[in-house]
């Protein structure tokens, strides 16, 4: 299939009043973004990294557990590859996979020459760990607990010290293409004072989204404020096709803070569990023991829904991580950061079980793209959590997200240097007025998230899903109405643009759960409670119609259909800068 030609539909914001030319814009400045940006730039490539806040600001440093490679004793890739297909439960591409944990370990270790500072054993290699799904100590970690601090530590050290440019505190809006639909760049935002101060434009003849994930659309997540699916949206108004974004993974152990509590939770990392944890209720009862050959150590879908049930048979709002075992000398120097997480919100777990409950974490699906993160967009690409390479199928396995940020940055980074000559950046049509998508006002996003939580969260039903599409569609209709009778929408800023992403993700999310009638990894039905491999072993894509209408098709097969080819074009002389 070939790439849809664009909706015409954008963001509701100011003309552009500056703008910068590049080979390459890598928006984020996650794993995945940082490392795309570093090799493009290696390449000779001019390279300009977008980011929503600080450069260190994104939800890598929040990584906790580590990063999944097979780099010890009697481990291998093909049982690497093993343990992510089971988790995958069914939908992951095979290939995909094969690439990332075979190439893994080399991109790790290059990581580590970039500078990033790992653990140590006492012979000297690196330190692992074992995590959810995974039948060996395969998980690298840093600072204890602290891994992608660590990361995001020494990527953001080596983009500083290679002085490629960073636009901070920018928001990106739209796509920019040229006449013959290939990305010229992006639109955005910055806020607050700096080089560069309002709306503007990047010009580019390659756009890598790394915007990483979307937890923000649920009441309670472990994402960080700016994780409000940006790229996804963007990506839908430019024409791309998502696919999988009924997948959201919910983090089993989340510190619970009260059922009213909202925004970025504290997570309690699986690692945890690695080490030996136990999952109990308020009588000490290991309920997980039993379910899954792992118990506790099962993949993220199963102990999340083991929570979950064992939270309705005892009408209890949470469950317990009991690691009193582990001492005080062992909590401080393996997880000191949740040991100080815990203990600010008045839970001691050295003398204490901490309480727990599942919370939005990591989208699964995202921005569909082959195995080069190219996207169904020609001059469009995306890794990281904005991404469904194919590589976590249902359900990702645990801290399999770092390793695939890496590696298929690595993949774009070298398919942009291999595409066309340098200092070569199309020139973008001018944007038509209108159509301009109609802002929510900033309000709309906490309806937005109790909408989601209430009715596509960890358990979901037909009611409960065509509850939710009904009530965001009300929404999306209010100021649709708005805009077309009164011409007037709310005012262009970071709340109201965030707000409008949000809804726009949110729908896809819930139109592809209700269409989705099965359960399967992280997508879990009340009403349709056993796997279909028959009629559901397959990928549900989605694209945004010109009318702001969703298509959604199953493909044919467990496999995705080609995101090209595209056909190659002349490239013209860069604009002059401003």
């Amino acid at each position: 299939m070939t790439a849809p030609a664009t909706t015409g539909i954008r963001l509701h914001a100011p003309a552009p009043g500056w703008a910068r030319a590049a080979d390459v814009i890598v928006v984020g400045s996650g794993v995945a973004g940082l490392t795309a940006a570093l090799r493009c730039a290696a390449s000779g490539l001019r390279t300009v990294v977008v980011t929503k806040a600080r450069l260190d600001d994104g939800s890598t440093r929040w990584a906790q557990g580590g990063i999944a490679a097979a780099l010890g004793e009697g481990d291998s890739p093909e049982q690497h590859l093993d343990d992510t297909l089971v988790a995958g439960a069914g939908l992951c591409d095979e290939e995909a996979v094969r690439t990332l944990v075979t190439e893994g370990p080399d991109a790790v270790r290059r990581l580590i020459e970039t500078g990033a500072d790992f653990d140590k054993a006492d012979g000297g290699e690196i330190a692992l760990t074992r995590e959810g799904g995974h039948h060996r100590r395969r998980i690298a970690h840093a600072g204890g607990d602290a891994t992608g601090a660590e990361i995001s530590r020494a990527l953001v050290e080596a983009v500083r010290a290679r002085g490629i440019e960073t636009i901070e505190n920018a928001l990106v809006l739209d796509l920019l293409t040229d006449a013959d639909g290939h990305a010229a760049g992006v639109t955005l935002h910055v806020m607050g004072e700096g080089q560069h101060d309002g709306v503007g434009a990047v010009h580019a003849r390659a756009v890598v989204l790394a915007t990483g994930g979307m937890g923000q659309v649920f009441s309670a997540t472990t994402n960080p404020a700016v994780s409000t699916g940006d790229g996804v949206a963007l990506a839908l108004r430019a024409g791309a096709e998502v696919s999988d974004l009924e997948f959201v993974q919910f983090h089993p152990t989340v510190l619970f803070l009260g059922p009213d509590a909202e925004g970025q939770q504290p997570l309690v990392s699986e690692a945890v569990r690695g080490e030996g944890a136990h999952l109990v209720d308020a009588d000490g009862v290991r309920f997980m023991v039993g379910q899954h050959e792992l118990a506790e150590l099962a993949p993220r879908d199963i102990v999340a829904k083991g929570i979950m049930r064992r939270m309705q048979e005892v009408g209890a709002e949470h469950m317990y991580l009991d690691a009193r075992h582990f001492g005080a000398d062992m909590w401080a120097s393996r997880f000191p950061t949740i040991l100080a997480a815990c203990r600010a919100h008045g839970i001691d777990p050295v003398t204490q079980p901490i309480p727990v409950a599942p919370a939005a974490h990591y989208a699964s699906g995202g921005v569909r793209t082959d195995r080069h993160g190219r996207t169904t967009v020609p001059g469009l690409y995306a890794c990281g959590e904005v991404a469904c390479t194919g590589v976590h199928g249902a359900n990702r396995l645990a801290s399999n997200s770092l390793l695939e940020g890496l590696v298929y940055a690595e993949s774009i980074a070298a398919d942009i240097a291999r595409d066309t000559p340098a200092s070569r950046v199309p020139a973008p049509v001018p944007q038509a007025e209108p159509p301009a998508h109609p802002l929510l006002p900033s309000e709309a996003r906490l309806t937005i998230q109790r909408i989601m939580t209430r009715g596509a969260g960890v358990l979901r039903s037909a009611d409960s899903l065509k509850e939710a599409a009904e009530q965001l569609d009300a929404v999306h209709a209010a100021a649709r109405d708005a805009l077309a009778e009164h011409g007037k929408t709310a005012e262009p800023g970071t709340d109201t643009w965030e707000a409008t992403n949000l809804l726009c993700v949110a729908r896809v999310l819930v139109a592809a759960a209700l269409r989705r009638e099965e359960t399967r990894g992280c997508h879990w039905r009340e009403d349709h409670a056993d796997r279909d491999d028959t009629d559901w072993r397959r990928h549900l894509v989605v694209r945004l119609r010109p009318d702001r209408t969703l298509a959604v098709h199953r493909t044919e097969t467990a496999d995705f259909p080609p995101t090209g080819p595209f056909p190659t074009r002349p490239q013209p002389t860069p604009p002059q800068e401003q």
